[in-house]
């Protein structure tokens, strides 16, 4: 028998992203949608229990629900994360704030991290996601094989755990970032073949940092041909206008039939090119069926450290590349650590930040925003049968919010998440002092 939440009717949910906006009737059986409806105006019914009336006992069982005009969005798609580095700012910093000085202090600490380490960063911020509304998280990981075996396949091993304990709230795609030199090729082969071999999704990298970039580009398509896996590069991570590896991956893209199948996140350096050349780029990611991933947080941080006066700050050219026709997906990056020293995993956050640092402030604007943290990002993790529609699973946020635009006004705190053919959190029950399921797992990380 399916559990009493899998079985469910709304009234008065307000659906943004659906066509018309405007409030709806939702039904859930078996915890799929079975029908959407839109109303003709607010229901007022005594059957249906206020949302925000429905104490914790009843939260799990209760089958019909009136969400009182506010906002419901699908799961959000945090497709571009560091689960492995996050929470590490306490044991290295970044006292320059660049992006260099980063990699080195973090690399000097990572033999200290043990599994255990690891993983338990990875279980904290996969659910504090899941809390926040995020159904799906794709995660680069970390693995410097050139520091020895032991020490990357302790971050795959820490990764691979960490996901089938939280696979009960949250789904998480892992893209180790393969480091790749020239004279590693075999031993980089070899491990990064059994990596995939042990469940990992993806092929990752920052082809920008190589000594080599093209030779990186090529070994990294080869790989990710020979696994039939899709393609997640760093690409451009820099102020320098000449830095464009985007060129060659948008080649190996168009060769290869890639299409639909490779991101590319940061794309700092098209921000800084003159016109002309990022129209060029720009239209060829567009050809190549590339998508594009903006992390505004940590690009804001990190970037134009070594300005003055007119500081570049990094964000890639979203409006352009959207009207480009390139998916355009908004992402954490780093949370807390010494990429970025901030953060939490909470998407609105991030939407906030690319409405203000892309200029998408426009009431028209706000659905794309959305879009950005939901639809488009799931098109790039390559989910299936996404979004509130009959058929599909039900993974949906409520967020105390009357208006799309309202969640931005406010960052509303108080979320009901929906997620697994079942309630996995509520806002209200912390402040009732009712801790969520997961707080063993999470180590009280709420």
């Amino acid at each position: 028998m399916p559990e009493p939440s899998a079985n469910m009717e709304a009234v008065n949910a307000r659906l943004p992203l659906a066509d018309g906006g405007g409030l709806y009737k939702l039904t859930i059986k078996d915890g799929k949608w079975a029908s959407v409806e839109p109303q003709a105006g607010p229901v007022v019914s005594e059957r249906h229990a206020p949302i925000s009336a429905i104490g914790p006992e009843r939260l799990g069982v209760s089958r019909e629900i009136d969400l009182q005009g506010r906002v419901l969005l699908p799961g959000f798609v945090d497709v571009h994360m560091h689960l492995d580095k996050a929470y590490s700012i306490s044991h290295v910093r970044n006292r320059s704030g660049t992006l260099l000085e980063a990699i080195e202090n973090y690399r000097s600490v990572a033999p200290s991290f043990s599994k255990e380490t690891i993983r338990s960063r990875i279980v904290k911020t996969a659910l504090q996601a899941a809390s926040f509304g995020s159904a799906t998280l794709r995660s680069h990981l970390d693995v410097p094989i050139h520091l020895g075996r032991d020490i990357a396949f302790r971050t795959i091993e820490a990764a691979l755990e960490a996901r089938e304990l939280v696979s009960g709230f949250i789904d998480i795609q892992y893209f180790p970032m393969y480091f790749y030199e020239p004279g590693i090729e075999r031993e980089l082969s070899e491990f990064a073949s059994e990596t995939l071999r042990m469940g990992i999704d993806g092929v990752g990298g920052a082809p920008h940092l190589s000594a080599d970039p093209i030779a990186n580009i090529e070994w990294a398509f080869q790989l990710a041909l020979a696994f039939d896996r899709p393609i997640d590069l760093h690409s451009d991570e820099s102020d320098d206008p000449s830095v464009k590896t985007i060129d060659t991956y948008c080649d190996h893209v168009l060769q290869n039939g890639y299409a639909g199948k490779a991101t590319a996140g940061h794309l700092c350096s098209l921000s800084a090119m003159d016109q002309n050349e990022a129209d060029r780029l720009i239209a060829k990611m567009a050809e190549a069926g590339v998508g594009a991933v903006t992390l505004p947080a940590v690009n804001l941080y990190l970037q134009g450290r070594g300005d003055k006066g007119n500081v570049r700050r990094g964000v890639t050219r979203v409006r352009e590349l959207s009207e480009a026709g390139v998916p355009v997906a908004a992402a954490s990056d780093n949370i807390q650590d010494p990429f970025h020293p901030f953060g939490r995993g909470d998407m609105l956050q991030i939407g906030l930040m690319t409405a203000y640092a892309a200029h998408l402030a426009r009431e028209e604007d706000i659905g794309h925003v959305l879009r950005m943290l939901t639809h488009v990002p799931a098109a790039i993790a390559g989910l299936q049968s996404y979004g509130v529609a009959a058929g599909n699973p039900a993974s949906f946020v409520v967020i105390d919010a009357l208006s799309a635009e309202e969640l931005f006004q406010e960052l509303p705190a108080t979320r009901w998440v929906y997620n697994k053919s079942r309630w996995i959190y509520a806002s209200e029950l912390k402040k009732q002092g009712i801790d969520p399921q997961w707080s063993a797992l999470a180590g009280g990380s709420r």
